[in-house]
């Protein structure tokens, strides 16, 4: 197992970041509709289904959809500030993930009985619930099952399901990790996808009748996409000041490495430079959805947040542009429009495999890329909108195949994690910290924390 390593407190600015944004997430939400909107429309978020896709822009309202977004993200916050855990890369990933999702499929309720599952199996082992706090946020994947079970059938039965969930995602999560050797950075989709692969089959055979939704809003690209411009461009200029030799060239460091899992790059560089890679992504991500003609809605938006949090863990551009690139090419070869609701979530979240693209070299994230677009059109029908993080799911089945066969082909030893994969530390203005790894071979990646 990794070492317990202390997290310096500096990086505890993580945590008020957070409040700031979902405070001025709840600012825009009062700017765009009156306190008796807000409350009709969270309401209605709360008390329906959102099986993917639902979004709660369409759905409810920009308002509404906004001032759930702050909530969500303020309770996820207040639960890692309450574990007292450390924060570090990961926990950008998780706050991020938690923001974006709850733009379609999370809400103020229907995550609670996961995150008490989760509790309750860290009581079971006798261990620090923050040891879990990160995956049992991340397990509200499955939050539409609480919803889909408490509008079909009873309240008091979603939130047992929920709490079984959240019990039995991390001992099935460091398995399935394990699994997909740190090329799927969406392990918890995979996992979550493996339990839905399970539940939705029992609901079927029960008599319930669990059914995709394609609640999609449009029309919002000038507003949304102007919010995530600033929020990207502030991102690049509070990570470049005051010294931007240093950063950038931390920076150039950073864009060497592979980004396979588990790529911790504030630990390893410091926040600056995450913060010019959060920048830069999130600009590359809006880009190519404007390129091909996309939406910028709740899904989309939640997509963009999930590369900007990942920035902070293992994407940078030159590992995602070949995948994205990847997925236009498999939209020609699939006779399906680029801009379809499916593949235009696939140009973004498809980023999911992006350590394919310099862990084995650029055209095989074009590889991975292409096989993701084709994959997440059918992986998920089993699931029938069940598993939030549906590209998570897909990218992990294409990381189980493809991994093996190229490891055989291109490389004539089993493989370890490269040095630029090890963290280490670099000299700059934040104060080092060490997170030592006791990986050596594939079989010892543990899932982190």
């Amino acid at each position: 197992m990794p070492h317990r390593v202390h997290i310096t407190p500096r990086h505890r600015f993580l945590l008020p970041a957070f409040i700031l944004l979902s405070l001025i997430l709840a600012g825009c939400a009062l700017l765009c509709a009156s306190p008796g909107e807000l409350a009709q429309g969270l309401w209605y978020i709360v008390t329906h289904e959102d099986v993917l896709i639902t979004d709660y822009i369409q759905t409810a309202g920009l308002g509404p959809a906004l001032f759930n977004c702050a909530l969500v993200t303020l309770a996820s916050v207040a639960l890692i500030w309450w574990t007292e855990e450390p924060p570090n890369g990961f926990t950008v990933v998780t706050l991020s993930l938690m923001c974006g999702f709850a733009l379609f499929g999370k809400n103020l309720v229907n995550i609670w009985p996961i995150i008490a599952g989760g509790y309750l199996y860290a009581r079971l082992k006798k261990e620090p619930y923050g040891r879990y706090v990160n995956v049992s946020l991340l397990a509200t994947s499955l939050a539409p099952v609480v919803s889909f079970m408490s509008c079909q059938v009873h309240p008091l039965l979603g939130i047992l399901l929920g709490l079984g969930i959240g019990f039995l995602t991390p001992p099935v999560s460091e398995y399935a990790f394990r699994i997909q050797n740190g090329m799927n950075l969406y392990s918890l989709g995979f996992t979550c996808g493996l339990m839905a692969m399970v539940l939705v089959p029992v609901f079927k055979a029960l008599g319930l009748d669990p059914a995709p939704n394609a609640s999609w809003s449009t029309g919002n690209n000038l507003i949304l996409g102007t919010g995530v411009a600033i929020l990207c461009v502030g991102c690049i200029l509070l990570g470049l000041l005051p010294h931007p030799r240093r950063t950038l060239a931390l920076y150039r460091q950073l864009l060497h490495t592979t980004g396979r899992s588990p790529s911790d790059f504030l630990r390893v560089f410091g926040s600056r430079p995450v913060l010019v890679n959060m920048g830069l992504n999130g600009l590359l991500g809006m880009g190519y959805l404007l390129l091909i003609h996309g939406d910028l809605n709740g899904p989309t938006l939640g997509a963009l947040f999930t590369i900007i949090g990942f920035s902070a863990y293992g994407k940078h551009p030159r590992n995602i542009l070949p995948v994205m690139a990847g997925v236009w090419v498999g939209s020609m070869l699939n006779h399906v429009p680029t801009n379809a609701h499916s593949l235009q979530l696939a140009g973004l979240f498809g980023t999911t495999l992006a350590p394919f693209s310099t862990f084995f070299g650029w055209p095989f994230g074009v590889l991975a890329g292409l096989l993701h677009s084709s994959v997440v059109l059918q992986s998920g029908l089993p699931l029938e909108g069940m598993n939030l993080y549906h590209n998570g799911f897909s990218g992990g089945l294409v990381a189980i195949v493809l991994y093996p066969i190229l490891t055989s082909l291109l490389r004539h030893r089993r493989p370890t994690l490269q040095n630029e994969d090890l963290f280490q530390v670099f000299e700059s203005d934040e104060p080092q910290a060490v997170a030592q790894l006791d990986i050596h071979r594939n079989d010892d990646i543990q899932m982190p924390r």
